[in-house]
């Protein structure tokens, strides 16, 4: 529980930075070709979080805090951190160094994680997918918007 507990945590943050007068700057934005509707970011970083949440606890069961479970937690902090960058800040270049970090070091844990638990790493895929999709997504956004 606590695993999935810290990953809806970061969720729920994220949601708080991005609502209300936020909106109205990330609307005002030229956005890249393939960019989906709003509304399916929560539902879909929700089965992110609650998947990532899962394969921290199925590693954590075979070796404990190993360096693949420390891997994961620096992702997580990372994925924490693109939130206030992005939106917070709203830096889409600096939302572009803090995801590319983010995007590598999910891929370091996912090949850390298929060393421990398989299933662990394949829960794991479609957060790197996602994340390097919101790669392309965040730098089109810069790319277009650049002052």
């Amino acid at each position: 529980m606590g695993f999935l507990g810290l990953c809806l945590l970061v969720g729920i943050a994220a949601g708080a930075l991005t609502a209300g007068p936020v909106h109205v700057w990330y609307d005002a934005l030229a956005r890249p070709p393939g960019t989906p509707p709003d509304w399916v970011f929560a539902p879909v970083w929700t089965a992110i979080y609650l998947m990532i949440g899962t394969a921290a606890w199925l590693v954590w069961r075979r070796v404990g805090n190993a360096t693949p479970l420390r891997l994961w937690g620096w992702q997580l902090l990372v994925d924490a951190l693109w939130t206030p960058a992005f939106f917070g800040l709203r830096e889409p270049a600096l939302g572009a160094v803090v995801i590319l970090t983010l995007l590598a070091l999910v891929v370091a844990t996912v090949r850390a994680f298929d060393r421990v638990e398989r299933r662990a790493a394949l829960l794991m895929l479609p957060y790197a997918a996602w994340v390097a999709y919101a790669s392309y997504l965040n730098i089109g956004i810069w790319w277009l918007n650049r002052r």
